[in-house]
């Protein structure tokens, strides 16, 4: 069974995000890192594939030159080789296009099963694996808080208000693994200079078929019109009590329309 990982290369959670003049996020000023949410679906990966149940293991994903630094840290936890597409058409493209390059990428290596993260840390849409299963065609079956393959289906559980379903699907399909599988493993030095060896094809938009026309800012169905900073932090109200602490709290909450 040939397992596909969809990863992204996000920008750091904690740095400060700085904007284009087109007001897209300047990816080339902001450190960045493999998606921590999509570390739990390489997780998966590896340890389908140190079970016996993957023959191979591919990762994926769509971004700048930078990205591949990202292809290399999932590729220290486990993995065979990687797939880069990058193309400066791309810039600016909303989840639609890039579900779309994804699709045509997935058509182009093959796959059995596709697992994705259940949303990137920059987006946070969690949309992008049902979008890639549409225009695949396939099926999927998303936030698996646990997954297990046997013969040529694929099963999972989801949580969720006061249960836990159990979905379970025919390969081929694409599946969103939640944060509540086990993290991913920290790489040992051998297993990152290891990773530098490991292949990493490299396609451009023309590669995979897909018009540039269709993707990057021109095409995108949502922009960004204005940037504003987050306002700073003001100092909070400080009531003293002299017994009358109660009936101003229940004022202030009753004037803001809490109560």
């Amino acid at each position: 069974m040939k397992i596909v990982v969809l990863v992204k290369y996000v920008p750091e959670p904690t740095a400060t995000w700085k904007f284009a003049p087109d007001l897209t996020l300047d990816r080339g000023a902001v450190e960045g890192r493999l998606s921590e949410l999509d570390e739990y679906a390489v997780e998966q990966a590896a340890r389908l594939q140190e079970a016996g149940t993957a023959s191979e293991v591919v990762f994926l994903t769509v971004g700048p030159a930078k990205a591949v630094d990202g292809l290399r840290k999932a590729l220290a936890i486990g993995g065979d080789s990687a797939v880069h597409v990058t193309d400066a058409a791309m810039h600016g493209s909303d989840a639609l296009a890039t579900s779309l390059v994804l699709a045509k990428a997935l058509e182009k290596t093959g796959f059995d099963l596709v697992l994705t993260g259940m949303a990137s840390t920059d987006a946070e849409m969690s949309v992008v694996p049902s979008m890639v299963a549409d225009r695949l065609g396939i099926n999927q079956a998303t936030f698996a808080g646990a997954l297990s393959v046997e013969g040529g289906t694929v099963s999972i559980k989801r949580d969720s208000e006061g249960a836990v379903l159990e979905v379970s699907t025919a390969l081929p399909a694409i599946v969103s693994i939640t944060d509540t599988n086990p993290e991913a493993r920290y790489p040992a030095f051998k297993a990152i200079m290891a990773s530098k060896k490991k292949p990493v094809t490299t396609y451009s938009l023309a590669d995979l078929g897909v018009d540039a026309s269709s993707v990057g800012l021109a095409a995108a169905a949502v922009k960004v019109t204005s940037v504003t900073p987050t306002p700073a932090r003001t100092a909070g109200t400080i009531v003293p009590d002299e017994g009358e602490g109660g009936a101003q709290l229940a004022e202030f909450l009753s004037s803001r329309g809490f109560v």
